[in-house]
Parts: structure tokens; C-alpha cells; sequence
């Protein structure tokens, strides 16, 4: 195991130079740091503001190779920006000078809030109702429940939200319609309708794939041998079954690992809630280069990382599964 992980370390690095190179080309080359600094700086800033604002965020240097006398050829722009990112010094914000470690670690707390619920919750349901359908497959149940499902995944994500904040909270009152307040069990008035719309907005597709894997799974010739024996539907479903088939709900799982920690950009900018889903859409709106540059990277990293920790639970998860 230990070769293999070494091997995919490996094979992650010229997928990361590839993001960091478009990134780099994008928002340093496609929109020059002196383009930036124009937009934060107001079309009123003197030449003198401009430079000082430049050279304090070293975007001063050449771009990719440096020909200056008495400079090494590698203090450009290009080294220097990568070079920060593997040493995870991700230095300060074009927009607001402060410490980008400090953003990512403030807006870490209230992503995971919002998303290890929903993703923990709606998990189970998810899980749950597809074995039910399973249980009662082609029956009105089923089809019913198979309606239902092609219904919520029909809705864009617009919906639920215009449905949630202004019917729900604004109209009824039932919920905070904008906000975040990290205070205990406080914290929970926030939370509850944007994890209750994730929950729902990814429901009707998470049933429909569970419910397909189980399927296959219960045409498998074990199945019928158990069924043979006597084995109660309930006992196949729950311990056979889902036991067979969490091979493909690893896949499906660990890969969504890294999104609960960048959070979701659109639940959280829409109910304001301060996570990092909403600093990367910020920085976008905002031109501010440095903060995406740091956020997409670490949004690769931790893909990477969920591919291969899916890998290492397929190990766990099925003994005949060799890493090598």
C-alpha cells in the first residue's frame, strides 16, 4: 500500500501544476495584477499608488523568467505565486490585504457546518428510501417514489432557494432568511433551512443512483442463493446487499469529501452564510486573484486526496481488492 501511495503522490503533481498554470494564466496574465489593482485601487489612483500597491504584493517581477542583471532567472511572478502554494504560505488578499490563511481558516468553521449536516443527513435518507424502493421495487411505491425523484431533480436550485428564503423565511417567518451567527446552539436558526434545501435538492438524484445500484446487486446470483435459504428480505437488503454494494457508494462518497470543506457556493451566498463557498465567489466578483489562486489549489488538493482515499477504503470495504 505504502508504494501504491507514494505512486499516486506522484501522479498528482502534473495534475497540479496544470491547475495552477491555468489559474496563473487566467487571472495573471488573461487579467494583469495591474488590472486588478486599477479595480481596488479606484480609476483615481496615481501612478505612485499603483506601483506601491504592485510591489508590495510582489506582482513587480517578471512573469515567468526573470533577465534582470543581479536577479536570479527564477524570481518571477510565476515562481514566487507556486512557490508560496506548495509551502501553503498563501501570503494576503489583493482586495483586502489581510492573511489568506486566516479567511480559509475562519470560513472553514461555517462551511462544514452547513455541509457535513446535509451531506451526513441526506446521505441516510438517500440510502434509506433507495433500499425501501428496492424493497417494494415495481410496485406503485416504487414507480411513486421513482416520480418524485425525476421531480426534485427536474427543479434548478433556483427554485428551492426563491421557495426557502422568501416564502419560508421572509413570508411565513419560520426561518432567518440572511445570516450566520457562530453562538452554540443559536447556530442552529441559521442552519436548519439552507441544510434542509441541500438535503432536498440532491435527494431526488442520490435515490435514483442508490436505487440503480441496488438493483444490480440484487440480481447477483449470492441473492438468489440467500433468498433459497430462507434469508428474510429485510436481513438481504440491510446487511447482503448494502454490504455489496457499498463498493460503488464509496466511489460516490469519499469523492464528495472535498466539497464539504470548500462548502457550496451558491447555498452560501445566497443565505449569507461566511464560508468558503462565498469567499471564492467574493473573490471572483472582486478580481481578487490571489484569493481564487489559494482556494482553487486547495480545492485540487483535497480532490486529489478523496480519489485516492476512495481507493484506500476500497481495500477496507472489500478484502479481494489489492492496492498495488
Amino acid at each position: 500500500m505504502f508504494s501504491y501511495i507514494v505512486r499516486r503522490l506522484l501522479y498528482a503533481i502534473p495534475i497540479l501544476f496544470g491547475v495552477v498554470l491555468i489559474t496563473f494564466v487566467l487571472f495573471y496574465i488573461v487579467q494583469p495584477p495591474i488590472a486588478r489593482a486599477h479595480y481596488i485601487l479606484g480609476e483615481k489612483a496615481k501612478p505612485k499608488q499603483i506601483a506601491d500597491w504592485m510591489h508590495n504584493h510582489g506582482y513587480d517581477k517578471p512573469t515567468f523568467i526573470n533577465t534582470e542583471p543581479g536577479h536570479p532567472f527564477y524570481d518571477s511572478l510565476f515562481f514566487n505565486q507556486n512557490k508560496r502554494l506548495i509551502l501553503f504560505d498563501f501570503g494576503v488578499s489583493d482586495k483586502t490585504s489581510l492573511p489568506i490563511a486566516k479567511t480559509f481558516s475562519d470560513g472553514i468553521v461555517p462551511s462544514l457546518c452547513l455541509t457535513l449536516p446535509a451531506f451526513v443527513v441526506g446521505f441516510i435518507m438517500a440510502v434509506a428510501l433507495s433500499l425501501y424502493q428496492v424493497f417494494v421495487r415495481y410496485s406503485f411505491l416504487d414507480r411513486f417514489g421513482t416520480f418524485l425523484c425525476v421531480a426534485l431533480m427536474s427543479l434548478p436550485p433556483m427554485i428551492y432557494m426563491f421557495i426557502g428564503q422568501v416564502v419560508l423565511a421572509k413570508q411565513l417567518n419560520y426561518f432567518p432568511a440572511y445570516g450566520f451567527d457562530l453562538r452554540g446552539w443559536e447556530t442552529g436558526k441559521f442552519l436548519l433551512l439552507p441544510v434542509s434545501l441541500m438535503i432536498i435538492m440532491y435527494l431526488g438524484n442520490d435515490v435514483r443512483l442508490y436505487r440503480t445500484i441496488f438493483l444490480e446487486e440484487i440480481t447477483q446470483d449470492y441473492v438468489r442463493t440467500a433468498l433459497a435459504k430462507g434469508v428474510p428480505q429485510t436481513r438481504l437488503l440491510f446487511v447482503h446487499v448494502l454490504k455489496n454494494g457499498m463498493i460503488s457508494l464509496i466511489t460516490l462518497v469519499v469523492a464528495h469529501l472535498p466539497f464539504l470543506i470548500m462548502g457550496s457556493l451558491l447555498v452560501e451566498n445566497f443565505f449569507g452564510i461566511p464560508g468558503l463557498g462565498n469567499a471564492l465567489i467574493h473573490a471572483i466578483q472582486t478580481y481578487d486573484g490571489a484569493m481564487v489562486n489559494v482556494l482553487v489549489y486547495l480545492g485540487a488538493l483535497f480532490y486529489l486526496a478523496g480519489l485516492m482515499l476512495t481507493d484506500i477504503c476500497y481495500a477496507f470495504a472489500d478484502p479481494r481488492i489489492r492496492l498495488s
